[in-house]
């Protein structure tokens, strides 16, 4: 079999070989290039120690960037390969390093020690594989399956269990059956997982193409660190507008959104607060009144729990807090949206109602589906005909209105912001000399209110 393997990895491992080592590129880089996909990564093991490898490549750039646990780092052709001596491992105290690890002879030793048998495959430089857990036929098959013991291996790191249900959203997988049980049943091990690693792992999860599919499975291990969607996952709507349950409503509606992470941790949670606000009429229909800033105000809290950056986090909770506000289709009302929430946050709006009303009952929102494309198209033009819609599009500035008679201070912004409104409602051209002399009226009506007569 050939593969396709850059030339500085060809020299490491040619020059482990040739210096007496056995030496195979392994884990995600072999398992990608079986998929087809070119790896990101090219990761090396080797019978070589760590200071017979440093031996290995004296001429090179070294970075002892893990001897304790048998890992150096060698440049060669302008890139990285970390090279990690075979190994076992000792007890996972911490439920996340191990307390200790023991250099081995053994190529098959050191992989028994691996997460997933799709990630347990070695390949040598002669393209041999060595695949004692049948890796590739996992592969073949779609199939997501523990090396060894479920419950040990995601024992020894809950982040695992993210990292299962991440390869099912990514590559497409099924999670084989006593994978997916300890996966279950070993949730609760993702309290021992910093926010900052689940968080990793998540973003990369609801950008798959099958993350509907992991969030009907797994609502549990969402819920084991966002305890927060417990209610969601059994919220019962029972409303014309809404032909599924809270979760399965929010699954369809995160299946709809493009593959942007923004949108897809909008739509994960933009309902989060519906439970709170539900409520029933004399005929049985329920309610959800004041849901998007309830839900906003969860989605915040939920985000910072997960130590997301300030501007996905922010962002997130505009669009969640929005999410159900209704825009008239008007020129101004477009023009008044654009400058409160910007351009690209309000096409991301447009987009999140869209998603929204993907997972409700069609025949009810069509015509609002349809609106919105408009709506869409009408932004797009008023933004290509350069027409006003924010203070810095204004053709009057802070300095004019300065000149026109008005004491410097908040009167000016009070003022620039009455005339941007003038013109976002159309009641006035966005022209200088126009506003130029409205600014002139509304100076002197200013001054005869004040008493301030010249």
């Amino acid at each position: 079999m050939t593969f396709d393997i850059p030339s500085g990895a060809r020299h490491i491992l040619q020059t482990l070989n040739d210096t007496g080592y056995e030496a195979y590129l392994v884990g995600g880089c072999v398992r990608d290039l079986l998929r087809s996909v070119e790896p990101h990564d090219w990761d090396i093991c080797t019978s070589a120690r760590p200071e017979e490898t440093e031996a290995c490549f004296a001429g090179h750039r070294i970075i002892e960037t893990g001897l304790k646990h048998g890992t150096v780092t060698v440049l060669a052709e302008d890139e990285s390969y970390e090279i990690t001596t075979y190994r076992t491992e000792g007890p996972y105290s911490d439920s996340r390093r191990p307390d200790y690890v023991e250099f081995v002879s053994s190529l098959e030793a050191d992989l028994a020690r691996r997460d997933f048998t799709m990630n347990a495959i070695a390949l040598g430089l002669d393209g041999s594989l060595q695949d004692p857990f049948g890796g590739e036929a996992d592969i073949q098959a779609g199939l997501i399956h523990c090396v060894g013991e479920p419950n040990q291996r995601f024992q020894e790191d809950g982040l695992r269990v993210m990292r299962a249900l991440r390869f099912g959203a990514v590559f497409g997988y099924e999670i084989e059956e006593k994978t997916a049980q300890a996966i279950h049943e070993n949730r609760h091990m993702l309290e021992h997982v910093a926010a900052e690693r689940i968080n990793v792992e998540l973003c990369k999860l609801l950008v798959g193409g099958k993350v509907g599919d992991i969030l009907r499975q797994y609502p549990d291990v969402f819920c084991q660190f966002w305890p927060e969607l417990w209610p969601l996952v059994t919220l019962e709507q029972n409303t014309p507008w809404h032909c599924w349950g809270g979760w399965e409503h929010t699954i369809h509606a995160v299946e709809a959104a493009p593959p942007d992470l923004m949108l897809r941790l909008t739509m994960l949670l933009h309902d989060i607060g519906k439970p709170n606000c539900k409520s029933t009429d004399e005929n049985g229909i329920d309610h959800f009144y004041g849901h998007p800033a309830v839900s906003a105000k969860l989605a915040d809290q939920m985000l910072r729990a997960l130590k997301f950056d300030n501007r996905t986090r922010e962002r997130v909770v505009t669009l969640v807090e929005h999410h159900d506000v209704q825009i008239p289709y008007r020129d101004r009302s477009i023009r008044k949206w654009l400058g409160r929430l910007g351009p690209e946050a309000f096409f991301q709006l447009l987009e999140v109602k869209r998603t929204d009303g993907m997972g409700q009952a069609y025949e009810l929102v069509k015509d609002r589906l349809a609106e919105l494309e408009k709506m869409k198209a009408k932004a797009e033009e008023i933004i290509a005909q350069d027409q006003c819609f924010t203070l810095k599009d204004l053709a009057v500035n802070g300095r004019d209105v300065i000149a026109a008679g008005i004491t410097p201070g908040p009167e000016v912004g009070q003022m620039l912001n009455g005339l941007l409104e003038s013109v976002v409602n159309g009641d006035i051209q966005n022209e200088r000399d126009k506003l130029l002399q409205l600014l002139e009226i509304e100076s002197i009506s200013d001054r005869y209110r004040y008493g301030r007569k010249y």
